[in-house]
């Protein structure tokens, strides 16, 4: 399974369907759409730069979700927001629950929330069928993995790197070894994601998990339009 991240509204929010449907069309099983936000903690430098042209653009998570729910018809995969959690408080959790069962999101990412304050969102998201995902990390104790697993929905994002979003040559061994032992336990698929961008690298993790989430190197890509490259990366 190969996800890509996206930002929605990087080029101006009217390239959001046509970069889904290119993505669609050319081996992604899952889309993560990022909403642009002013302060992204989890974010590397590529997808901050991303962020920054969407802000720039008027970009906001309402408009991403009416252009998503006007053109619900034509995204034939999953689809999974991933937003912080200021953007989804201003616009009223329970409002963007609703508005997500509408355009038949799967599940929601939200980087600065944790399980201790994820109640909120799962109250409002769950009964409705749509999944939070939760993390788990390098430094992640056996004790919080365990937690992590129980009752865990959608799949879980396992970060492969200590540190924000981008490109890397390499990986720790530790994270395979992290890989296995959460794949093992894991009661939903488990998905590796940040700093992902080779064909090796998404080899090497599908051979361990569930799935991989592709980002900074599918956004950098789209904005350069460097599509053929998209496609043998995801073929």
């Amino acid at each position: 399974m190969k996800a890509p991240y996206i930002m929605a509204g990087d080029g101006g929010l009217e390239t959001l369907l046509p970069t889904i449907e290119f993505l669609q069309q050319n081996g992604a099983t899952m889309l993560e759409i990022g909403i642009p936000f002013s302060d992204p903690v989890a974010d590397g430098p590529v997808i901050q730069a991303a962020g920054l042209r969407a802000l720039a653009s008027g970009v906001t998570l309402a408009g991403v979700l009416a252009e998503l729910e006007q053109h619900k018809n034509r995204i034939a995969i999953p689809l999974v927001i991933m937003c912080y959690a200021n953007p989804i408080t201003r616009f009223g959790i329970e409002r963007f629950a609703q508005a997500c069962a509408t355009i038949g999101i799967k599940g929601v990412i939200i980087p600065d929330v944790p399980m201790e304050e994820e109640t909120p969102f799962v109250q409002a998201l769950r009964p409705l069928g749509i999944a939070f995902i939760r993390f788990i990390t390098l430094t992640s104790t056996t004790e919080r993995i365990k937690e992590t697993l129980a009752d865990a929905e959608g799949f879980i994002y396992a970060v492969t790197v200590k540190g924000t979003t981008g490109e890397r040559a390499s990986y720790e061994q530790d994270i395979f070894k992290l890989l296995q032992q959460v794949s093992a336990q894991s009661p939903v698929p488990v998905y590796a994601g940040f700093g992902i961008s080779t064909k090796e690298h998404i080899a090497n993790f599908l051979a361990v998990c569930d799935g991989v989430i592709i980002g900074s190197t599918i956004v950098q890509a789209l904005y350069e339009k460097r599509y053929d490259d998209i496609i043998a990366l995801l073929k």
